[in-house]
């Protein structure tokens, strides 16, 4: 388990990897009451998908991505959308902080190996984000600077273009195979981290190494686990 050639960069999604992601707790606590208990599950579960819907078309800032996906999943479940609820469902994101133990392993991998972060934020919510992580990124790259949304393979071309690199000198970590491993994997990247935080199933014949504990990813580079 671990790599045995150091990368020149190890790459990061930062939403739901490294912040913990609530959108689906903020859409909860905005839509309020406005939100039956009896559809409330499948419209979370059908707005997520069609996030990932919105991602794979045509570039749109971030706010749009949210409130289409919103009026979508409205429209599925016999809800009124309201813009203004999108909007406030936005604003909110750039306040979530990182999971558990995330800081510390950042900081521990950082004097190895430098990081970067490549991310469906806009660039303004990603700068804040990645404050928010509180550790030393090299690069934080956003879907509006690149003009287009992982899952697409372009986001992936962009990475390689301007950190100038091949496939073989990256380590790509996220936790999510839908967003980004499989891409990653089409697009040549051998040496994948999965971070496994239980909200999709394991893809395993992608070809990465499965943590569910990020304070085991160091390690992964030769670095000691720290003691309990």
């Amino acid at each position: 388990m671990g790599f045995e050639v150091k990368p020149k960069f190890v790459t990061f999604d930062m939403n739901g990897t490294l912040i913990r992601f609530s959108i689906n707790d903020a859409m909860r606590e905005v839509l309020g009451d406005r939100l039956p208990a009896e559809v409330a599950d499948e419209y979370l579960r059908i707005c997520k998908a069609y996030r990932i819907d919105e991602c794979t078309g045509p570039y749109q800032p971030f706010h749009q991505v949210v409130a289409r996906s919103m009026e979508r999943a409205s429209r599925r479940v016999g809800l009124e959308y309201r813009e203004d609820e999108a909007r406030a469902v936005y604003e909110r994101i750039p306040t979530w902080g990182p999971y558990p133990g995330v800081t510390e392993a950042l900081n521990r991998l950082a004097e190895e190996v430098p990081l970067v972060i490549i991310t469906n934020s806009d660039t303004a919510h990603a700068v804040r984000l990645a404050e928010n992580l509180k550790a030393p990124f090299e690069v934080v790259i956003s879907a509006e600077e690149m003009g287009v949304y992982k899952p697409r393979l372009a986001a992936f071309e962009y990475a390689f273009d301007k950190l100038g690199v091949t496939p073989d000198e990256l380590v790509h970590v996220s936790a999510s195979p839908m967003y980004d491993h499989r891409s990653a994997a089409v697009m040549g990247i051998e040496n994948k981290v999965y971070v496994d935080r239980g909200f999709e199933h394991d893809e395993h014949w992608l070809g990465y190494e499965r943590i569910t504990d990020i304070a085991d990813l160091p390690v992964l580079f030769g670095l000691p686990r720290p003691a309990a």
